[in-house]
């Protein structure tokens, strides 16, 4: 709960820019309108009432009582004698009040396991919302590399396009002096319009990759925005710090609180085997008012209630010992699947972190690449205007760069989209974002 407290204190700051969608942006706009981490948040409120003490039957009850009752009755009487009396409209009145109290003083412990395992729920509760929050934070984070990596992509191949275009004009001028064939010219004319087609697809997925991006942060207003293309990489911990921080895994975190909340379930399955004491007060008023052929014409009572009762089911017919036993299993399976989680998480980490010095690694074979790719285009793109090479070798140089160029940006955003799955998989998401 203290991480995700952090967390939506520290991006609260509105760091708009204009035209401008930031990284903090998109993290503010997912705290305010994600649908998801508005449930958790409910969810975690919901365990706070639950967690009360208003729930925890650690209260007594107290309950107020009042009546008045009317009757109004004929009444024939014979004496031994014979003689006969009759009364007509007999009128009774009563009218009473109480406020009682009741309390459990023990019910063998059961109370008081039940109250602690609603505290870990509480806390189970934040965990989740601190998962969900994890994941939502991924997904937007993965889509904005992405989105940032079609960005540049639309900026290599509008370059791209320009360069064709005059190559195009080049060998146009070539062909009116003569230098050049009608070959070359629609060959130019070719690569021109390939160009144009790749620039327009790309331009489209980068707006379906905005819109994309704008669903998953609940932003409904903002339109025709860039995308920060910069990125850095984290000094990332060794393999063995990372198996090390384990622990900090919310799905880790989760297992280990329902560990904790299965152990109160078996206290309190426990408890049935212990006897149940109550205490209850009340004080009550009780007035009457009766007709002339009552004995007493008013009564009224008035006083003081107050007993203890004690219940113990020395034996249930088993179910006790049943319910203790299923608590006990489920206990077991908990600690499995905690074993089982460990070892899954143990291995995906390492797979993931040498996944991710691999693309590191790429990254840097391909920025060798692209220099050298560079280079080789501008000596190419020199003897083109010289007239020493063709139209096609300077093609195959522009195609040759054009591939590096978008090389690098594949390896780039591959291996930052790596390092923050990484640092989520041992709690460090926010070092990477």
């Amino acid at each position: 709960m203290e991480k995700l407290t952090y967390i939506l204190v520290f991006f609260v700051v509105n760091v708009y820019s204009q035209n401008m969608l930031t990284k903090e942006q998109a993290l503010q706009s997912l705290l305010e309108n994600n649908y998801a981490v508005k449930l958790s948040q409910n969810d975690i409120r919901l365990a706070e009432n639950n967690a009360s003490i208003y729930n925890s039957k650690y209260l007594p009850t107290v309950a107020l009582g009042a009546g008045a009752n009317y009757s109004s009755m004929n009444q024939e009487t014979e004496a031994q004698n014979g003689t006969i009396s009759t009364f007509d409209g007999l009128e009774t009145q009563t009218y009473n009040a109480s406020v009682g109290i009741n309390y459990t003083v023990f019910n063998g412990f059961n109370r008081k396991y039940a109250f602690e395992q609603l505290q870990e729920q509480l806390a189970l509760s934040a965990i989740d919302a601190e998962a969900t929050l994890e994941q939502a934070i991924l997904d937007v984070f993965s889509n904005y590399y992405q989105t940032a990596q079609v960005a540049e992509n639309v900026s290599v191949l509008q370059e791209a396009l320009q360069i064709s275009k005059q190559r195009l004009k080049r060998t146009k001028y070539q062909y009116d002096y003569g230098q050049s064939t009608k070959l070359a010219v629609l060959n130019a004319e070719v690569d021109v319009n390939n160009d144009s087609i790749n620039y327009i697809n790309t331009k489209q997925v980068l707006d379906n990759s905005k819109r994309n991006l704008l669903v998953l942060i609940g932003d409904t207003q903002t339109q025709n925005f860039n995308i920060e293309t910069g990125v850095q990489f984290v000094a990332m911990p060794t393999l063995e710090v990372l198996l090390a921080d384990l622990p900090r895994n919310t799905s880790m975190q989760q297992l280990e609180k329902a560990l904790e909340i299965g152990e109160y379930g078996i206290k309190m399955s426990k408890s049935s085997y212990l006897p149940t004491l109550g205490a209850n007060t009340s004080y009550g008023w009780n007035l009457g008012d009766y007709p002339s052929t009552s004995q007493a014409a008013k009564t009224m009572n008035y006083g003081l209630n107050a007993g203890l009762s004690l219940n113990w089911n020395v034996f249930d017919g088993g179910s006790t010992k049943t319910r203790v036993q299923n608590a006990q299993i489920n206990q077991e399976n908990q600690f499995l699947r905690k074993e089982q989680l460990e070892q899954q998480l143990r291995n995906f980490i390492t797979n993931t972190y040498y996944n991710y010095q691999n693309k590191r690694l790429v990254l840097q074979t391909q920025e060798q690449n692209l220099q050298t790719a560079q280079r080789n285009f501008d000596r190419t793109t020199e003897m083109f205007k010289l007239g020493s090479v063709s139209s096609v070798e300077y093609r195959q140089a522009q195609l040759n760069l054009l591939h590096a160029q978008t090389a690098i940006l594949t390896a780039k955003y591959d291996a930052k989209v790596v390092e923050i799955q990484l640092l989520q998989l041992t709690g460090r998401l926010m070092d990477g974002i």
